[in-house]
């Protein structure tokens, strides 16, 4: 009750000050978001990890945080030796373009406007990685390698998603 009555005070002062709350919030010198801790990170990769087993696949899953930093690798014992690399791309780029990289496979196709992003370095335009958010926010990216099909790897992520959806809410 205290936090809404000081806010709804700053908010009046600024307001007669004639600088709106969003205008002295763009005016802050310091950014503020949510970041997945490491234990959701794991969690998360192992839940994908599962559903894949699950579907009769052997992958390898990365998650990363919202920059694209690696978090977890996590490769199952018969998943080719190029899938741990190739789940991290995928999780980089669904980071970095803040968009599933089915979409992207689809959007980047040689003669649409987006297809020059195909030549970004590191750049995966494979499905199979997907964007984590928590209320909104863009938190990290899941990506998986090694199913029979890109759009297998992208079921088996968004079941990781699915499996961590209770911790997203917040």
């Amino acid at each position: 009750m205290k936090n809404r009555l000081n806010t709804l005070c700053l908010s009046l002062g600024l307001i007669f000050l004639g600088v709106t709350p969003t205008q002295a919030e763009e005016q802050q010198a310091l950014a503020s978001f949510k970041a997945m801790k490491p234990a959701l990170a794991l969690q998360l990769a192992q839940a994908t990890l599962t559903a894949c087993r699950e579907a009769g696949y052997q992958v390898a899953v990365a998650v990363v945080d919202r920059s694209g930093i690696t978090q977890v690798i996590l490769r199952d014992q018969l998943a080719g030796g190029h899938t741990p690399e190739t789940a991290r791309r995928k999780a980089w780029t669904a980071a970095s373009f803040r968009t599933d990289t089915q979409v992207m496979m689809e959007e980047t196709q040689a003669g649409k406007v987006q297809s020059g992003v195909r030549f970004v370095r590191e750049a995966m335009m494979v499905a199979g990685g997907i964007p984590v958010l928590a209320a909104g926010s863009l938190i990290g990216a899941v990506g998986v390698s090694g199913a029979p099909g890109g759009g297998q790897d992208h079921k088996c992520a968004q079941a990781g998603i699915d499996a961590i959806e209770e911790d997203l809410m917040f």
